[in-house]
């Protein structure tokens, strides 16, 4: 049984036999005798040992009760209960953390939080939590050197976190933070027309648009700031990873502190010293994220390392007729996962213009296994111009292609480059627009990020805690899940409302 179901379970027995014991009590007090023919003195000493007796076990009833506190939250939005991510890092904990929360107790947003933490620390005996208000106690904010209000001071083994904010989610990132007991680095290549991990702002694609290789500039697509990783920078970030830039044209070998290199959609070729650095970086026990879209050509020393990882790139699109968003039958949606910590917890992810990877004989030592598929109804072609790429005409194209089967889109590989070699971590994925600024935020496309860089960071024992990104409000739909809509809202129903008319005028003739 999960911890966190068996302390559930515990705190409930405890309350049940509070209950059992004030029942016994009201059963003992309908049924005990008020006479006893013990005299005047016997009935006293009687009637003062039921008294006795009484108030004993309501006494430790209720500091049985108390030792053993249950939540129960009413609401029906469970306002007052922690996550279920946060409960499970809580459950995690087998080192000491001590939290500190200031908060104004007048305000709403304030007392929800310390509410919160309070149910948390309740849940593990290893989490001690201490709530203040600086109003009241301002001598312990300023030993803490505290000056803001919904802030937690999250402390372990003389490590400690500032965290800002009210969401038991930003909390647990906190515990997950402080019990790491070395830094952790992802480092983003430049210098190849990757994606900027500085770009903050993201552009919308309108609907019909079918190019998704951002080569040719496109009357379709509203022009603003260019695809970025900023996004994916800030919840890393938020996530307790150190990020920065890594030029290898110039830096010639990767730093060794470096935790993952991570390769954002670069658009010119490498050379191959970079090629000769990356593949050294792996072979010495690194990690590496490699996501190359269509417009990528790797030269010849990448290729080779690609192949060492079990990988082909192919000059290709993926066509998903029967997974994709809306009309573009070139956004592959992905809904099934093969078994991978990576893709433990993943729900749907989409792909904007991805191109399928061809599965090659790995080198000696080194593991690989496929972790994103296209459906069985998929194909792939040839990339041709802009403008013969509509999604009219790859349906049109469909029924004419023969090879029609599932492509890997993703594979993480793991093991050794070669022997006596420290062992590596490496994921490539044949997309990089997914993670943009434009696509990152939507369904588990943060998800996917996130689980693939705690993967290269071996972290993947721990709970992955979701980092909220703002977003403007809109709805995503696979092109399935719009028909069915569409079936059920205007064929559907109205025919209902039809036939139950028809059947009360046929009842009333």
């Amino acid at each position: 049984m999960h911890h966190g179901h068996a302390v559930e379970l515990h705190a409930l027995m405890w309350a049940a036999g509070w209950i059992v014991a004030v029942m016994m009590l009201f059963a003992a007090g309908v049924r005990l005798p008020l006479a006893t023919g013990l005299g005047a003195i016997g009935s006293r000493l009687y009637a003062a040992g039921c008294v006795l007796a009484a108030l004993g076990v309501w006494v430790l009833a209720n500091v049985a009760l108390h030792l053993n506190d249950t939540h129960i939250d009413v609401t029906r939005e469970k306002v007052y209960t922690p996550s279920a991510t946060a409960m499970a890092v809580v459950d995690e904990l087998r080192t000491p953390v001590n939290i500190t929360y200031f908060y104004r107790s007048d305000d709403p947003v304030g007392q929800r939080a310390r509410n919160i933490l309070e149910v948390m620390g309740r849940r593990n005996p290893m989490l001690t939590v201490l709530t203040v208000d600086p109003d009241k106690q301002p001598e312990l904010a300023r030993r803490e050197g505290v000056r803001l209000y919904n802030a937690a001071i999250v402390e372990a083994a003389g490590r400690r976190v500032l965290i800002q904010g009210t969401d038991e989610a930003e909390i647990a990132i906190g515990i997950q933070r402080v019990l790491r007991t070395r830094s952790l680095t992802v480092c983003f290549l430049e210098g190849h027309g990757e994606f900027s991990m500085d770009g903050f702002e993201f552009h919308t694609h309108l609907e019909g648009v079918s190019d998704h290789s951002h080569g040719e500039a496109s009357s379709q697509v509203i022009e603003t700031a260019g695809h970025g990783v900023g996004r994916l920078r800030r919840v890393l970030e938020a996530q307790g990873y150190v990020t920065r830039k890594l030029v290898l044209a110039t830096s010639g070998a990767v730093p060794s502190d470096c935790t993952i290199v991570l390769v954002a959609n670069p658009r010119t070729t490498f050379l191959p010293a970079e090629s000769a650095a990356l593949q050294s970086y792996l072979a010495g026990g690194g990690s590496a994220l490699f996501m190359l879209d269509l417009g990528f050509v790797p030269e010849a020393g990448l290729a080779k390392l690609l192949s060492d990882l079990g990988v082909q790139l192919e000059q290709q699109v993926v066509v998903d007729p029967l997974s994709h968003y809306h009309r573009d039958a070139e956004m592959v949606a992905v809904t099934g996962y093969d078994q991978h910590p990576i893709t433990r917890t993943l729900s749907l992810t989409f792909f904007p213009g991805i191109r399928p990877l061809t599965l090659t004989k790995p080198a000696p030592g080194v593991e690989v296994t496929p972790i994103l598929q296209s459906s069985r109804d998929s194909y792939a072609r040839p990339v041709s111009a802009a403008e013969a790429r509509s999604t009219e005409g790859a349906s049109a194209r469909a029924a004419q292609v023969a090879d029609v089967r599932p492509r890997v889109l993703g594979i993480a590989a793991e093991g050794t480059l070669a022997p006596g070699t420290s062992p590596f971590r490496a994921v490539v994925i044949g997309d990089g627009d997914f993670a943009s600024n434009s696509f990152l935020p939507y369904m588990s496309n943060s998800d996917l990020m996130v689980a693939a860089v705690r993967w290269l960071a071996h972290e993947e024992r721990g709970t992955a805690v979701r980092t909220r990104i703002p977003v403007p409000p809109m709805i995503l739909l696979t092109a399935a899940q719009s028909r069915w809509i569409f079936i059920v809202i205007v064929i559907l129903l109205p025919l209902t409302v039809i036939g139950i008319g028809g059947v009360v005028w046929w009842m009333r003739r």
